[in-house]
């Protein structure tokens, strides 16, 4: 067992601290990722990681997770006895024992996974970020996602990160864990609630699409040509994306229901899977009202994908599931 720092020798922390430099140990005879697994989709992610020199992105929009997409993430991190798996909750308070509970359903699966609970000061420092040698998957849980780029944005253990996905690591998240993934993060903050109109006149926060009004912050950037956001559908966010969207590049956003995922294919291509929806608003060649006026715009494409659909980044072009 290595020492730890001297950053981790608070009691508490040092016990953390002692589960995760443990799965030093575990992790490291793991130093390459698997080329294949006993799950076909896994197999063919594997393959395609190697030929595209980057992993999976495995993006859900918070609310439960079946058991299948769970399981879906164990294979794409290489499967039972394969999958190497570090969990970050500091976006929640209680992402302690959030992240045990998160770590200990994976370990149910046949993956060797810990939840690695960290400050900003330790984040920065290389004992740390050495924990993600040889992991094949990382999981981001929910809860305020400033939090979480707060810790981890701009240290060496987010370059650590950034390293994995790039040899093929599939990275996860949800909710919190799924807005900060994207280069241009929400925030879930605005400045002019309700517009010009009473806010007495509506409930709810997001009541207008309007300029200025979305207040955003850098996210991990691991995907860089779309903004996420997520509880999409159930908590009606949609005037938010869409206004981002329009005003903000890469002008394309993509809101993941609760209990669905978007999948980020190695190839860059995205994939829905899970028990709702994503909603796509593509305004790249929209055409929009001059600045100093009223937000409008015409020409955006919106697509409803549910699971099984696809979307091709490049092209624009959306396929909804086969007929069966």
């Amino acid at each position: 067992m290595k020492s730890l720092p001297g950053s981790l020798r608070s009691p508490s922390l040092a016990r953390h601290a002692a589960r995760a430099l443990f799965a030093v140990a575990l992790l490291g005879g793991c130093a390459s990722l698997p080329a294949s697994s006993a799950a076909t989709t896994s197999a063919g992610a594997a393959s395609t990681a190697a030929q595209a020199g980057r992993g999976t992105l495995y993006i859900v929009g918070g609310g439960p997770q079946s058991p299948a997409m769970v399981q879906e993430f164990v294979n794409l991190a290489g499967g039972a006895g394969r999958a190497r798996i570090v969990v970050f909750a500091m976006a929640s308070a209680d992402g302690l024992t959030g992240g045990e509970a998160k770590a200990a359903d994976l370990r149910a699966l046949g993956a060797t996974a810990r939840n690695v609970w960290i400050t900003r000061e330790q984040a920065g420092s290389d004992s740390v970020a050495r924990l993600l040698d040889g992991a094949t998957g990382v999981w981001f849980g929910g809860g305020d996602q400033n939090r979480l780029a707060d810790v981890l944005l701009g240290t060496a253990t987010g370059r650590a990160i950034h390293s994995r996905y790039a040899a093929g690591a599939v990275i996860g998240g949800t909710s919190a864990g799924a807005a900060v993934m994207s280069a241009v993060m929400l925030t879930g903050n605005e400045r002019h609630p309700g517009g010009d109109r009473p806010v007495a006149d509506s409930s709810g926060a997001y009541m207008t699409i309007a300029r200025d009004n979305v207040i955003t912050a850098e996210g991990f950037g691991l995907i860089g040509d779309a903004i996420i956001d997520q509880h999409f559908l159930r908590r009606k966010r949609h005037n938010r994306l869409i206004s981002l969207v329009l005003e903000r590049a890469p002008h394309l956003g993509v809101g993941i229901d609760e209990s669905t995922a978007l999948v980020v294919e190695p190839d860059g291509r995205w994939r829905i899977a899970g028990a709702s929806a994503a909603v796509v608003y593509d305004a790249r060649s929209a055409t929009t009202t001059p600045a100093g006026t009223t937000l409008g715009a015409s020409g955006i494409t919106m697509h409803v994908l549910p699971a099984g659909s696809r979307f091709d980044v490049r092209t624009g072009r959306a396929t909804l599931p086969a007929v069966r």
